[in-house]
């Protein structure tokens, strides 16, 4: 069972940066596939950053340039750092792992195994 946990999230005013961090349980976590995701509140959840062992990541329009995924594999963690953040960008963000290889596309699906229990992201304009 690997175990997932989120933290760094917070209220921001709109144009400031917040680093979101994630912490993964498991020997493996080099190969692992990650991904970040949000939920606003009446929305779907939305994929908006993804990594496989490929260490290409991957973005969806609505992120793109402003949002940036890395991984530190001696410490086991996942970061999600956010620059130029918008209103639209308040929501619960989760990080989530796989021990599959997948391909990106498959990861901003959100088609992993282990979930986070999420950590609040406010922006305020």
């Amino acid at each position: 069972q690997v175990q997932v946990a989120e933290s760094g999230g917070g209220s921001v005013q709109a144009g400031g940066s917040l680093r979101l961090s994630c912490t993964v349980s498991g020997s493996r976590f080099i190969e692992y596939s990650l991904g970040w995701f949000r939920q606003a509140p009446g929305k779907e959840r939305e994929g908006v950053a993804a990594l496989n062992d490929d260490n290409m990541p991957s973005y969806p329009e609505s992120v793109r340039g402003r949002f940036t995924i890395s991984r530190d594999n001696d410490k086991r963690t996942l970061y999600l750092q956010m620059n130029s953040l918008r209103p639209e960008d308040t929501g619960m963000y989760y990080c989530a792992v796989d021990e599959r290889w997948l391909m990106t596309k498959t990861i901003l699906r959100g088609e992993l195994t282990y979930w986070g229990q999420g950590t609040q992201v406010t922006v305020s304009s």
